[in-house]
């Protein structure tokens, strides 16, 4: 039977350490993928410290795999081995309820297979995932960088997709940081009039660099007052409480706010008139599709979109996730294998 091997924690918030599992036999409908680079999200510091009570130990991390095929199984049918591919959040789906026949698999009511939660994820030299999930990398991109694409780039993207962002759209988005940054690149890509959202005056020159053609310090007074009715697309991307109210404020009429940040009172709206009068929406989103994951991918090929990173070896996996920690990455870590 195979080893793998990979980094584990054997509690919440303690430092990983070197970890060898077997896998199993490899299924039919599953790919194995030789793990090159992995980011770490957010999300895995949140697995880490159990913060939502489903982390199982030891605990092997990482959601934002690159990589090529080693192995496939006897039914998939889009995959060879060489291929190479990424994995983001989910790893399997049904394939037969309602959302997944309609494309919505990362809708899936029939809960979805998650790669860390209950199973060992992209820390490590190899990880296996259904076919569906393994999603070829087009040309032009470079695997070393292209992790945090299968979960904060999908993450941000997806609204793009889901609201139909075009070239005479107005586009607000909210933080600069892990998705922010990238949804001003996907924003600017999709040819909008793009407006940064954030509380560090700081970010300004970076923001523009990133694509925003205006920069508001949501710290100034009466800086959201004055873009009242003016954005087709507010997209949040922090877990900050905000003022919902005037970011309401903001929208066109049939403006959308939509937020991709977990925040716990999202939307805490006082006055449902300003909606109800100019038919605006509240609106939120869980990553992407398989076939969203694969417009995203070659959207980011062809405007040369990639996630800014700061990189570490697989066996530094400590110092990285102290620098998620403590410190304030640019703007997503990566863990290239030894």
């Amino acid at each position: 039977m195979p080893t793998f091997h990979a980094y584990a924690a054997d509690e919440a918030q303690a430092e990983f350490k070197p970890f060898e599992f077997d896998p199993g036999e490899l299924l039919d409908d599953q790919v194995e993928i030789d793990v090159a680079s992995c980011g770490i999200c957010h999300s895995d510091l949140s697995m880490l410290d159990n913060e939502w009570g489903m982390t199982a130990y030891p605990f092997v991390g990482g959601h934002e795999a690159t990589g090529t095929v080693a192995a496939v199984g006897g039914h998939v049918p889009n995959l060879v081995v060489g291929d190479t591919v990424g994995l983001g959040w989910f790893s399997r789906s049904c394939m037969h309820c309602v959302e997944c026949l309609g494309g919505s698999h990362n809708r899936c009511v029939n809960a979805p297979e998650q790669t860390i939660v209950h199973r060992h994820g992209g820390f490590a030299d190899k990880v296996r995932c259904h076919w569906g999930w393994a999603t070829p990398l087009p040309a032009g991109l470079d695997p070393m960088k292209a992790g945090p694409l299968f979960c904060g780039g999908i993450t941000a993207f997806t609204p793009f997709i889901q609201h139909g962002i075009n070239a005479l759209s107005r586009v607000g988005v909210i933080g600069i940081g892990g998705l922010g940054h990238l949804a001003l690149m996907f924003a600017k890509g999709f040819g909008a009039d793009v407006t940064a959202f954030s509380t560090s005056a700081s970010k300004e020159g970076e923001a523009k660099k990133l694509g925003a053609h205006h920069f508001v310090n949501t710290r100034e007074d009466g800086a959201l007052e004055k873009l009242a009715g003016t954005f087709d697309l507010i997209l949040n991307t922090t877990n900050a409480r905000l003022d919902w109210d005037a970011y309401v404020n903001a929208l066109a009429p049939g403006g959308v706010l939509h937020t991709v940040g977990a925040v716990t009172d999202t939307f805490g709206v006082s006055n449902s008139f300003p909606m109800i009068l100019g038919q605006k929406s509240l609106s939120a989103s869980p990553l992407g599709s398989p076939a969203t994951t694969r417009k995203m991918l070659a959207f980011c090929a062809r405007h040369q979109i990639a996630p800014v990173t700061q990189s570490y070896k697989l066996s530094q996996i400590n110092d990285a996730f102290e620098q998620l920690r403590t410190g304030s990455p640019r703007y997503r870590l990566v863990l290239e294998r030894d």
